[in-house]
């Protein structure tokens, strides 16, 4: 199989692209496969490390006000529509597949235009403006969570597939939990709270663990948290202005980064962090308890939209980045770890909005449009 994978930007759009590769690879080691994405994000990483061959157009998302920026954009966004073409007539590919974001638009279109079949893979609940533009073009749109269908007008075909992550539930015995626990630095005893918001942190989340700290309001609970590698020598330097040692807080590990989240986030009870749809996806997978701080200021409140859907089954607290604080953060921690048994069905509410086999539902549909 000869395919293209359309995916720029950020790890929640490029990721997945990875992981459908990868199942494309492990099923049909003889297939070829490219990815096209843009020359600023993160796929110039994240690709050529994964393996594959990554070709560059130009593509950007558009304001909504008239401007000299847009209308450039704009233009180098239709030039960007010719790069893709070319690149698709060269390569011969059987199928494109788009995972979200801007990228999207010239290459399907591309696709389109030369009758190649095209997919679409869209990670949040509200579906981005590519994929509701593109949905009259695309052969067949997959979907992480069922409340995107009703989103999405004009669609040839859906299909709930879920979304690829490598976070999996793991069954730990309680001498392998009690060591990582060790390893990682906590008690063995109390409940631990995992805080992290995205690769780069999140600063109102940062700014709320510092207060719970500074104000020993985690007596019941223990946290682990990762600040996010920019952010964590200045929130060093805002504990030193607290006469606090990072190093050395009751109830509380700080690290910048978490390289084994997936051991980390299964021995964990609790997770607070960001609502993007990889991690909505990973809590779902592991049946973990939450309180999600959707990033405000995106496209179509989509990281909102991604919490309710938590949120609707029991299964996580929404706090506005708005309302996120000390005290309005630390109250919903103790409303859950002082009850058990609450706990224990939020985890169960969100192991339901598990998808198993993603990965293979995503291939069988791009089977059924390869001839």
């Amino acid at each position: 199989m000869r395919v293209i994978v359309a995916a720029a930007g950020t790890g929640g759009h490029i990721n997945p692209g990875i992981a459908i590769a990868n199942k494309i690879k492990l099923k049909e080691p003889n297939s070829k496969i490219m990815f096209i994405g843009t020359s600023r994000g993160l796929e110039n990483d994240l690709v050529p490390r994964a393996g594959y061959e990554l070709k560059t157009i130009q593509a950007y998302g558009l304001c909504k006000k008239i401007s000299i920026e847009n209308l450039k954009r704009l233009y180098r966004t239709f030039k960007g529509y010719g790069e893709a073409k070319k690149i698709i007539q060269e390569f011969k590919p059987d199928i494109v597949i788009g995972t979200g974001g801007y990228i999207c638009g010239a290459t399907i279109t591309a696709a389109h235009k030369l009758h190649i079949p095209t997919i679409i893979h869209e990670s949040n609940a509200f579906p981005g403006k590519a994929v509701t533009m593109l949905a009259k073009k695309t052969d067949c749109i997959l979907i992480s969570f069922k409340d995107a269908k009703n989103k999405i007008k004009n669609a040839k075909k859906i299909v709930h597939t879920g979304t690829p992550v490598k976070v999996k539930k793991l069954e730990y015995g309680k001498e392998e939990k009690e060591n990582i626990k060790t390893k990682l630095g906590l008690s063995l005893n109390k409940p631990i709270v995992l805080v992290f918001g995205g690769s780069q942190g999140a600063k109102a989340i940062n700014e709320a663990i510092i207060e719970i700290a500074n104000k020993k309001l985690n007596r019941n609970y223990q946290i682990m948290w990762a600040t996010g590698p920019e952010q964590y020598e200045i929130i060093k330097g805002q504990f030193e202005n607290i006469n606090l040692n990072i190093n050395n807080i009751q109830n509380m590990k700080i690290v910048p980064y978490i390289y084994n989240m997936e051991e980390v986030m299964n021995i964990s009870d609790i997770i607070v962090a960001r609502s993007g749809a990889m991690t909505i996806t990973e809590i779902s997978n592991l049946g973990k308890p939450s309180i999600l701080v959707p990033l405000p200021n995106v496209s179509n409140d989509h990281q909102l939209y991604n919490a309710k859907v938590l949120e609707k089954i029991g299964a996580a607290k929404i706090v506005l980045n708005k309302d996120l604080n000390a005290k309005a953060l630390n109250k919903e921690i103790e409303n859950i770890v002082n009850n058990p048994q609450h706990m224990k069905e939020m985890g169960i509410n969100a192991n339901k909005n598990s998808v198993g086999n993603v990965e293979e539902k995503i291939y069988q549909e791009i089977k059924k449009l390869v001839k």
